[in-house]
């Protein structure tokens, strides 16, 4: 597939503007996903957010631990709040 590099698109009443199926696939936007809108100059600039839940199970990983250690981890902070 072409690299996607501009679209025109409408808006329309109440201001709603219509992403093409096209751009969020580019950019790994999902239905009921969210944007994070930005006013830059005359421009606006909008930011797929991604959703926390898929970096967790998709994302790369970066740290390691074993069951044992998140549970001290654990045990420690509910001593820490609770106590």
């Amino acid at each position: 597939m072409a690299e996607l590099k501009e679209v025109k698109v409408r808006v329309s009443r109440k201001y709603t503007i219509y992403i093409p199926k096209a751009v969020a696939k580019a950019v790994g936007l999902r239905e009921k996903g969210y944007v994070k809108v930005q006013v830059v100059g005359s421009k606006i600039v909008l930011e797929p957010i991604p959703d926390p839940f898929d970096v967790a199970l998709r994302g790369p990983k970066f740290a390691e631990t074993t069951f044992e250690e998140f549970e001290k981890e654990s045990e420690e902070m509910q001593r820490e709040l609770f106590s």
